[in-house]
């Protein structure tokens, strides 16, 4: 074993530092870096079906939600809301309308309106149901606009 310049020992066709730490070649961290990049490229498929549960968890939970304020309102006003904002008015939704998680936005809900009797002889038109204002497809096959 030789001891060059700089306090370099040389074994063969590696150079060592004098403390002992080796280093990677570029080879070696190519392979490393491809072996990663498959293993994510696996990791990927499953992450986004993971994002979509938890899109389409939310979402149940936001219908859920609104539907239940829509029959409270309609209960206790005897009348049914004429808007979700109507809602949020009246003390319903503290935090306000939520947005729907696959639109981004809280002004894409769809509302389906009706008359409502009030008595045997009036009815008032309000919101009845709300779906996803969203068009595209759930894991299940159903469309968010149907739930």
């Amino acid at each position: 074993m030789q001891i060059g310049r700089l306090g370099i020992r040389r074994q063969g066709m590696r150079v060592r530092k004098a403390r002992g730490s080796w280093g990677f070649t570029l080879l070696e961290l190519m392979v490393v870096i491809t072996l990663i990049l498959i293993l994510a490229s696996f990791a990927m498929p499953t992450y986004q079906v993971a994002v979509t549960h938890a899109r389409e968890a939310v979402l149940r939970d936001d219908l859920f939600t609104l539907r239940k304020l829509i029959d409270e309102f309609t209960i206790d006003k005897q009348r049914p809301p004429t808007s979700l904002d109507e809602l949020v008015e009246a003390g319903y939704l503290r935090g306000g309308i939520p947005a729907d998680p696959f639109t981004g936005s809280n002004q894409t809900w769809r509302t389906d309106i009706e008359d409502m009797p009030i008595s045997p002889d009036q009815a008032a038109a309000g919101i009845v149901d709300v779906h996803s204002g969203s068009d595209e497809i759930s894991l299940d096959g159903t469309p968010y606009s149907s739930w």
